[in-house]
């Protein structure tokens, strides 16, 4: 039995991903100055990804 074509990932590989991962906000956050040492990773604000 082969995989339907809709199933297949061959135009997915590398598209561009609107969501970022935790480590990647504190990132963005620190470089911004708007992250305080100690602070709680959860509830970050949401931030836009810069190219």
């Amino acid at each position: 039995m082969s995989k339907h074509s809709s199933l297949k990932a061959s135009g997915s590989v590398g598209g561009k991903r609107s969501v970022l991962k935790r480590f990647e906000r504190v990132k963005i956050l620190k470089e911004r100055g708007q992250w305080k040492q100690g602070q709680s990773p959860i509830g970050l604000p949401k931030t836009k990804f810069e190219a």
